[in-house]
């Protein structure tokens, strides 16, 4: 078993007024992650200046004089990617420089704290595709990822060049990245931009929201098909912040059909089959790193949510799957 790390420390002047996890993160040198599950475990405690114990809350704001005891475990090491076959995941193209996959859902871009589930990199592993680049062990090659319950494309650098000529043209904005998404409601008007900042939600660990002191978020989209109860539109994003379209059109009362984490209706979700948001990253476009010239893929839609979006278009969304 893995040795704790221990903390003990009085809150300072300097350091009243921050979050809790914040702090533990600066103090301990370990992800906001790591800290998150000392909390959840119990391994935090906090006392003010008389010997009064204070609830724990990840979101709470330290005050001086108040002490910090920590028996936290370490993070596991995520540098060993395990291989593993991962049902549904497709290689759809190939090179020396990249490798691009068609994802699942309930499969993760990397290893990460909290997640014991199919990896991108685990499979690629099993595939025998040989990775190398710099960054951490465990995101080898990684150059944007999508969340575990989002299906479609991601691209996978092979070495250091592709690494480095994709993650600027991420950071640069020129990648085309198009999802579909089926959103609860008619968004008003049919074809719009939300240009709002995204940041942590500030009553929760997982979750984000649109915050004035977030980073800037931008999405595009247009409503291409409509029905009573839904809405699919295409969107393309300017930017990449983590779970930018949900937090959007959650921000807007649209939120996405089957995301029940950002205010879907369960009823709809239950009627549709969905059991994770529906959406998917239907087209992904760049420029070669290597040869210079622009590819594009597209991937169909998984079948959940091709059931979803059939049972809409009959009308019949209250039925029992087949």
């Amino acid at each position: 078993m893995s040795e704790l790390v221990n903390i003990e420390c009085i809150v300072s002047a300097e350091q009243a007024g921050l979050r809790l996890d914040s702090l533990l993160a600066t103090l301990s040198g370990y992800s906001r992650a790591t800290v998150s599950n000392w909390l959840k475990n119990g391994q935090v405690t906090l006392t003010d200046s008389k010997g009064r114990s204070i609830k724990t809350k990840a979101s709470s704001k330290v005050a001086a004089g108040t002490t910090i005891t920590v028996a936290g475990t370490p993070p596991r090491d995520l540098t060993e990617i395990e291989p593993e076959h991962v049902e549904g995941l497709s290689l759809i193209y190939q090179d020396d420089d990249i490798v691009v996959v068609d994802k699942p859902t309930g499969v993760a871009a990397h290893p990460s704290m909290g997640w014991h589930g199919p990896t991108v990199l685990g499979a690629l592993k099993h595939a025998g595709v040989e990775i190398a680049t710099s960054g951490a062990a465990e995101r080898q090659g990684i150059v944007h990822r999508l969340d575990v319950g989002t299906s479609g494309l991601m691209v996978v650098t092979k070495n250091e060049r592709a690494y480095s000529e994709l993650k600027k043209a991420f950071k640069e904005r020129t990648v085309t990245k198009v999802y579909h998404t089926l959103v609860q409601g008619l968004p008003d008007p049919l074809k719009g931009t939300i240009d709002a900042p995204i940041g942590r939600h500030p009553g929760s660990e997982w979750k984000f929201a649109v915050n004035e002191d977030g980073k800037p978020a931008v999405t595009h989209y247009e409503v291409v098909e409509a029905f009573g109860p839904a809405s699919l539109a295409e969107i393309h994003l300017e930017t990449g912040r983590t779970h930018q379209i949900r937090v959007h059109f959650s921000a807007l009362r649209h939120p996405c059909a089957g995301d029940l984490t950002y205010g879907a209706d369960p009823a709809l979700s239950a009627h549709l089959g969905l059991t994770r948001q529906w959406l998917h990253a239907h087209r992904l476009g760049f420029t070669h790193p290597t040869s210079g010239e622009r590819v594009e893929f597209e991937s169909p839609y998984p079948q959940d949510l091709a059931y979803a979006l059939d049972a809409l278009r009959q009308g019949n969304f209250g039925s029992d799957r087949p």
